[in-house]
């Protein structure tokens, strides 16, 4: 998922010159991503990547991290901590998180192991009972 860095390459007194560390969050002041997280050289390296490596230690290459203050342009260490993929995800702002972490439906049914229905093609989760009741309705317009 991602690439090793090689933190033999970056000098970490150099490294933290291009980040703004007068602040509780450091933010990167060198290149960033359209998205708003600091890159550095050619290749792209995510900059708070190479800030954890340099201080903390290695980043598996199937984990994340998570800015645990929500900042992308931060690249300090004690905001960043190693999560999965799903975990970073699960707790950002994203409709999909959002939408993952109801425990009722709009109509107020809990989503239950029971009462809830997965869509095969959609993945989306469906409340059985709101299911149920929106199909008896079409299928009494569609009788007369």
């Amino acid at each position: 998922m991602y690439r090793t860095i090689d933190t033999s390459l970056y000098n970490t007194e150099d490294f933290f010159k291009k980040a703004d560390t007068t602040g509780q969050c450091w933010n990167w002041l060198g290149s960033k991503y359209k998205n708003g997280y600091g890159k550095l050289g050619r290749a792209g390296v995510m900059a708070h990547r190479i800030a954890y490596e340099l201080t903390r230690g290695h980043v598996p290459e199937t984990m994340c991290l998570d800015h645990l203050c929500k900042n992308r342009q931060c690249v300090n260490p004690d905001h960043l901590e190693i999560v999965s993929l799903v975990e970073n995800v699960m707790r950002g702002d994203s409709q999909f998180a959002k939408n993952a972490r109801k425990t009722h439906c709009k109509h107020g049914h809990e989503f239950t192991a029971k009462n809830t229905y997965i869509h095969p093609k959609r993945g989306s989760r469906l409340c059985r009972v709101c299911r149920d009741d929106a199909s008896a309705k079409y299928m009494s317009r569609e009788r007369g």
